[in-house]
């Protein structure tokens, strides 16, 4: 049986909800699941696979998500790996929304391809944003909504379990 990793950087909790959706799916499918913070992940050499998700932020995954990967790039490789991406923007199927996704993974892709990867529309809860962060939001516009799509988050998992068994 194996043994998944779901390791994952978030700003302000909706990641860490996203993780932990994707992590009780995995387990109802059989798979033995460890969902970590990747700050918290300190060792891979147990992990038979990995799912490794980020927000966005400034249009790119959290510096620590992109330090995770590169710091286990060799065993991310060696291993299934599978990507998410949690966001706010370009949630819809259009070419301009397609190529700032792809935009926001290519400093990933350049260190691991994944073997799957998937964007799910996030959660922006101002009240949990650190106050520069809260203007900054404020000043793009954004405001307190939860566009995840639940369903969709279990369905790629579920897609997921034959590549990661």
């Amino acid at each position: 049986m194996s043994k998944v990793l779901v390791a994952y950087a978030s700003k302000a909790g909706s990641t860490g909800e996203v993780a932990q959706a994707i992590a009780q799916e995995l387990c109802a499918q059989g798979l033995t699941v460890d969902v970590r913070r990747v700050r918290e992940v300190k060792d891979v050499s147990e992990y038979d696979a990995f799912v490794v998700g980020s927000a966005i932020r400034m249009g790119s995954w959290l510096g620590e998500a992109k330090q995770f990967v590169e710091v286990n790039a060799a065993a991310l490789q060696a291993a299934p790996t599978a990507f998410f991406t949690v966001h706010m923007l370009n949630t819809d199927d259009s070419e301009e929304s397609k190529t700032n996704r792809a935009a926001y993974v290519a400093p990933i892709h350049a260190i691991v391809q994944p073997d799957a990867e998937a964007f799910f529309a996030g959660k922006m809860e101002l009240g949990k944003l650190s106050f520069l962060d809260r203007m900054i939001s404020k000043m793009m516009g954004a405001q307190d909504e939860d566009k995840r799509d639940w369903e969709a988050i279990k369905r790629w998992a579920d897609q997921l379990t034959p590549q990661l068994a």
